[in-house]
């Protein structure tokens, strides 16, 4: 088996991957002033969750696996709806995302990585053309695929 298809290398890639993500995130935020809505900061939050059931997975690859494909389709929900609810209403306070991270206090504990700024229909923005959603999007499916090949290895 070549090292690059060895589940440890999809999860350690997988991990980099997510936390790329948020990394790009805040750079976005505190760089460029893209602040965040409540569905930018529940997605944060999924990353970081797949990047530690991937790191957790050295452990046990297939659980992780599993894990961590359930969270990127949870991802995808959110990106999906973000982009098609959220982003056309003028309030989005208060809704499943913002519960969630209230509810794991994580807007008090790291207010600026996972404090909403924004409302969902301020925080609609494009990089280089694309709605950012889609880019959380995109690598949601890449980190789903990714984790049914670390399901699929024996």
């Amino acid at each position: 088996m070549s090292a690059l298809r060895r589940p440890g290398w999809l999860l350690a890639g997988m991990a980099a991957l997510s936390v790329a993500a948020v990394g790009a995130a805040l750079v976005s935020q505190h760089v460029y002033g893209m602040e965040p809505c409540p569905w930018c900061i529940l997605q944060r939050v999924i990353f970081l969750a797949i990047a530690l059931l991937c790191v957790v997975g050295f452990v046990s690859t297939r659980i992780a696996g599993v894990l961590a494909l359930a969270f990127s389709l949870c991802g995808i929900a959110a990106a999906l709806w973000q982009h098609f609810k959220a982003a056309s209403s003028t309030s989005c306070a208060l809704t499943v995302a913002d519960q969630i991270v209230i509810a794991m206090k994580l807007d008090s504990l790291w207010p600026d990585v996972f404090l909403a700024r924004a409302s969902c229909a301020d925080a609609a923005v494009k990089l280089a053309g694309v709605p950012y959603e889609f880019w959380s999007l995109a690598l949601f499916v890449v980190l789903g695929v990714a984790s049914v090949a670390v399901i699929r290895k024996r």
